[in-house]
């Protein structure tokens, strides 16, 4: 098994010392689902508190920025760039996040808060329509790492 890279050899929880990695441009990608009636998806742009894609594109984009606040043993990094994409099909909402950052640690926290922000945003704002809705299918679906070029 391999070591918890939060965890310190007493079994004390601690932040990862990534001081001595060098910088790179590392990006992440992220998907999930909100699983609804057909009826639901066909309604969410002119719900009776606005337009559920809209907004929960700006939700997942900000909450990405505040990764760190929420999960506590996360460096704050310098964002790039943060993309989230939602998709209504006939099972729902798929949601698609990418993170972008040139730090010494990846982004993979940030494309999953955006994306989980996202489709609580999407539940919260249609769940007086369906109850019956359900978030699935979060998951990281790729992640990548670049050196800076002329740096070794």
């Amino acid at each position: 098994m391999q070591e918890l890279s939060h965890v310190d050899e007493s079994g004390a929880v601690r932040m990862v010392d990534v001081g001595g990695k060098p910088a790179a441009r590392r990006r992440a990608t992220a998907r999930g689902a909100v699983r609804m009636a057909p009826e639901t998806g066909r309604r969410l742009r002119e719900l009776p508190k606005g337009d559920a894609l809209v907004t929960a594109q700006l939700a997942g984009i900000m909450a990405a920025k505040r990764t760190s606040e929420l999960i506590p043993l996360c460096h704050p990094l310098p964002l790039t760039h943060v993309e989230v994409g939602l998709a209504v099909g006939d099972t729902g909402v798929e949601i698609v996040a990418s993170a972008e950052t040139t730090a010494q640690t990846g982004v993979e926290m940030e494309a999953l808060v955006a994306v989980t922000i996202a489709a609580l945003t999407v539940y919260d704002m249609a769940k007086a329509i369906d109850k019956g809705m359900e978030i699935t299918d979060v998951g990281l679906v790729e992640k990548t790492k670049a050196p800076l070029q002329g740096r070794g």
